[in-house]
């Protein structure tokens, strides 16, 4: 069984930043991504970012520029660097990790950009 640990969420000011954290345990089968996805109240789970064994990696054009993600494959580790925060990133942050026999999730980090 794969576990996601997330670490790093909290209350920020808006301008701020925020390095969100997430470290992978157990077995993992064949290539796989890392990602980052949020959820607002109210709203779907959205995807932030995601990155591939391959070293690929996409943005949604609402953190483009803004948001950076790494991956540690030594560690099996993901990071999220979040600049220039917004009231609008405002949403429980997921990691994730997609094997070749599923997707697993963290059980989430609270992100509040305010003033």
């Amino acid at each position: 069984q794969v576990q996601c640990e997330e670490s790093g969420g909290g209350l920020v000011q808006p301008g701020g930043s925020l390095r969100l954290s997430c470290v992978v345990s157990g077995t993992i089968f064949g290539n796989y991504a890392m990602g980052w996805y949020r959820q607002a109240p109210g709203e779907q789970r959205e995807l932030v970012a995601r990155t591939t064994n391959g070293g690929s990696t996409n943005y949604a054009d609402s953190v483009k520029g803004r948001f950076t993600i790494s991956r540690d494959n030594t560690k099996f580790a993901v990071y999220l660097q979040m600049n220039s925060l917004n009231p609008e990133d405002t949403a429980v942050y997921y990691c994730s990790l997609e094997d070749a026999r599923s997707i697993y999730w963290g059980q989430g980090t609270q992100v509040t950009v305010s003033s």
